[in-house]
C-alpha cells in the first residue's frame, strides 16, 4: 500500500468519524443534561477532536507533500480555497460547544445543567456547513475552480 493511499484513506475515514460523532452530539444533546451526560458528550468530543486533527494532518500532507496532484492543482482553485474556509469555520464554530462540554462535566454526575441554545445552534450550524464540503470536493476533484495556469 503506498503512502498516499493510506493517507487518503485516513482522511476518508475521519471525514466519516467527525460527521458521525457531530451527529451523535447533536441527537443527544437537550436542552437539560446532567453532568454524567455531559461527560459522555465530552468523550464524543474527543473524538471529534481527534479526528479533526488527523483530517488537517492527512489533508495538509496530501495538499503539500507532493502526493498525488501537485499542489498548485489545490492552491489555485477557488473551490478547494471555499472547502478550507468552510472547514476552519466548523472548526471555529466547535470551539464553545467543546469548552461548555469539558467545564460543565465536572462536578456531582447527577446534577442538572441548561444548556445554552448557542450550544446547540452550533452544532447545527457545523453539521449544515459539513453537507456543502463534499460536493466542493467533488467538483473541484473534476478540476472545476482552478484559475491558475
Amino acid at each position: 500500500m503506498t503512502i498516499e493511499i493510506l493517507l487518503r484513506y485516513i482522511h476518508f475515514i475521519s471525514i466519516f468519524t467527525i460527521v458521525a460523532t457531530l451527529s451523535i452530539e447533536f441527537l443527544l444533546l437537550k436542552k437539560e443534561m446532567t453532568r454524567s451526560e455531559i461527560a459522555r458528550l465530552a468523550k464524543v468530543d474527543a473524538l471529534y477532536g481527534i479526528a479533526a486533527l488527523s483530517l488537517v494532518g492527512a489533508g495538509l500532507t496530501l495538499w503539500l507533500g507532493g502526493f498525488g496532484k501537485p499542489a498548485v492543482f489545490y492552491s489555485r482553485n477557488w473551490i478547494f480555497l471555499a472547502k478550507i474556509f468552510l472547514f476552519l469555520v466548523v472548526g471555529i464554530l466547535s470551539i464553545k460547544p467543546t469548552i461548555f462540554f469539558i467545564k460543565q462535566q465536572k462536578g456531582n454526575p447527577d446534577e442538572t445543567i441548561q444548556i445554552p441554545a448557542a450550544v446547540s445552534w452550533m452544532l447545527r450550524t457545523e453539521l449544515g456547513l459539513l453537507v456543502i464540503i463534499p460536493l466542493l470536493a467533488g467538483l473541484m476533484s473534476h478540476g472545476i475552480g482552478f484559475f491558475g495556469e
